[in-house]
């Protein structure tokens, strides 16, 4: 068994994919495709399965990715002792919802690569409620949240940027109209969410019920993208975070409504585990997050 096979395999069960893998590793992707073989040859079980054309870690491939985690963090901490801190080097895992990585994580990717080019750099996009686990699975170096404020004892959480949801609508949609908003307006409304389960879904939800409204008709979609062309088509009443539609409005596509939610405080939140030992390389990506992130929040006040 040697390291570049664990480094390899580390790096197939990231992006499950090995065209992408060898991508990242420099590989052809036959190379990838021998040496995931060779492991699992020696290990005797399969690492991976192949559904289709998804990639998909196994029992054991989830087992083993567990264990040698922690042996690759100690080779990349040795490496780290004796490298210039200038011209940092090796492999960087960032997840984060599918929100963060179209709106807040891109200038953050360019100034870290910018920064630091010998790094490679993986993001994982993954649904904001399963985020926490991959760093205690150890699957990511860091993650981003959208969501009001978190607590746990085994991770370090630093809000970063509250963000403002609010309801937009189409131009011609009656309730642009309207300087001022009453419950009785949103009856019989069609509401643009996201599935029940996202974290925004229910404080939707949360919300509506503390104000005592009912017959909502609900689209549910599993992203921000779709929900903002359907409501730009006039199909109903988006609910989502302001910074997903400074585009649109700015186009004259989507018009804010006048109205407030109420008790709804989220942030955009950098977590980390807190017995992770932090790397060069994370400290760089950590710092370049908060100059990025602070930045656009000045540009938004």
């Amino acid at each position: 068994m040697e390291l570049r096979q664990l480094n390899t395999f580390r790096t197939v069960a990231f992006t499950l994919n090995f065209s992408r893998a060898a991508e990242v590793l420099n590989y052809v992707p036959s190379n990838v495709t021998m040496q995931i073989k060779a492991l699992e040859d020696e290990l005797g079980v399969r690492l991976f399965d192949r559904l289709g054309k998804q990639l998909v870690l196994t029992t054991a491939g989830q087992r083993f990715l567990t264990q040698i985690q922690g042996v690759l963090d100690k080779l990349d901490e040795a490496r780290s002792v004796v490298h210039d801190n200038e011209n940092l080097s090796g492999t960087l895992t960032i997840s984060a919802n599918e929100v963060l990585c179209a709106y807040r994580l891109p200038n953050v990717f360019r100034l870290f690569r910018s920064r630091h080019p010998g790094v490679r750099l993986i993001f994982r996009s993954v649904p904001n409620q399963e985020l926490r686990q991959t760093l205690f699975e150890g699957t990511a170096d860091v993650v981003f949240m959208l969501d009001e404020t978190i607590r746990s004892s085994g991770l370090t959480v630093e809000p970063m940027v509250e963000e403002t949801f609010r309801f937009f609508a189409a131009p011609d949609h009656p309730l642009v109209e309207k300087t001022m908003l009453k419950l009785e307006d949103f009856h019989g409304q069609v509401f643009l969410t996201n599935e029940k389960g996202c974290t925004y879904r229910t404080m939707f939800d949360r919300g509506f019920e503390k104000e005592g409204i009912d017959s909502i008709t609900y689209l549910e979609f599993q992203n921000a993208e779709a929900i903002k062309q359907c409501a730009i088509a006039g199909i109903g009443i988006a609910f989502l975070p302001e910074v997903t539609v400074k585009a649109e409005i700015e186009r004259g596509q989507l018009i804010a409504l006048p109205w407030e939610i109420p008790d709804l405080h989220v942030y955009t939140q950098m977590l980390w585990h807190k017995d992770k030992w932090l790397s060069p390389i994370i400290l760089a990506f950590i710092e370049a997050a908060r100059e990025v992130i602070a930045i656009e929040e000045y540009d938004t006040v």
